[in-house]
């Protein structure tokens, strides 16, 4: 589902946007829609990781690394 959003940005923040936008020749649309989509999957991230740091620990799995070993 496409769709319009409209948002309010502070003066500064839509200021850099649109200097960022220039600068790299790329829509501001486009810069916000990447933003957002990856605030997105982060989030996402954080929840998942959340619900499974507890089945992670009751293996002994305690640090990024402990994961990596398990792995390789």
């Amino acid at each position: 589902m496409q769709g319009t959003l409209t948002v309010r940005l502070p003066a500064r923040l839509k200021s850099d946007l649109y200097k960022l936008s220039q600068s790299e020749h790329v829509p501001v649309s486009d810069l916000v829609r990447e933003s957002v989509r990856r605030y997105v999957a982060v989030r996402r991230f954080r929840k998942l990781r959340a619900r499974l740091v507890p089945y992670a620990q009751a293996q002994g799995l305690l640090t990024d690394d402990d994961i990596v070993n398990a792995l390789t």
